[in-house]
């Protein structure tokens, strides 16, 4: 009966979502608007949460570039060592693409930290995010978060549909905490159960740190 649910919630989720969850492609991501100021599209409301969930924007979320929105693309300038001109052109929306997420990718992350780590205690939680965040900004791993959750044997909750349960408000929370930066993995690309897992590899690799059930390593 679980894992008719397991089905049952997946179609639902698809049918629901629709395509609202895939992350832009590398070449969406080039062929991005420069935005400045008295910029007004979508675009802008995108860059305005994405900062927001940095704790960077605090306003609200009306899809037009002010001064207050200029401000918050200097300061995420500054933070990521690019130049600090307010305007959001190509280099600034590679990073925003690999230090932030948008709304869709928001939901996509808490389905991961809901589906792969509910029970566990709350700083795993945010571990598991961080996980995944930092496999989106390493090499090793595509360069959208959509891609670095559903790459093929990545994650059990994709392959056994678990994904699209519905995520709870301490996933999310967890979610938005890692996205901020915080990292209780230590920097960890893989985590583990040693009770469950059975893959030699993902065994031997170096440990960081340990939390509830999860093994995170590099």
């Amino acid at each position: 009966m679980k894992r008719k649910s397991v089905f049952l919630a997946f179609l639902v989720a698809i049918l629901t979502l629709g395509m609202t969850l895939p992350g832009p492609s590398a070449a969406e991501a080039a062929q991005a608007p420069v935005l400045k100021p008295g910029s007004a599209n979508g675009d802008v409301w995108d860059v305005q949460y994405r900062l927001k969930v940095l704790g960077l924007y605090t306003e609200t979320l009306d899809g037009i570039y002010g001064p207050k929105t200029a401000a918050a693309v200097r300061k995420f300038q500054a933070r990521y060592g690019l130049a600090a001109d307010g305007i959001v052109g190509p280099s600034t929306w590679r990073a925003l693409r690999k230090y932030t997420v948008n709304q869709p990718e928001m939901e996509l992350l808490a389905r991961v930290v809901y589906s792969e780590a509910r029970g566990e205690p709350y700083e795993g939680q945010v571990a598991v995010a961080a996980v995944v965040m930092n496999r989106l900004r390493s090499d090793r791993f595509p360069d959208t978060l959509r891609g670095v959750v559903f790459q093929p044997g990545a994650f059990t909750a994709v392959d056994d549909g678990q994904i699209w349960l519905k995520p709870n408000d301490t996933a999310f929370r967890a979610a938005k905490e890692a996205v901020r930066g915080w990292d209780p993995s230590r920097g960890a690309l893989f985590y583990y159960n040693p009770k469950t897992a059975v893959n030699q590899w993902i065994r031997s690799r170096p440990i960081l740190v340990k939390i509830g059930n999860h093994v995170f390593t590099s």
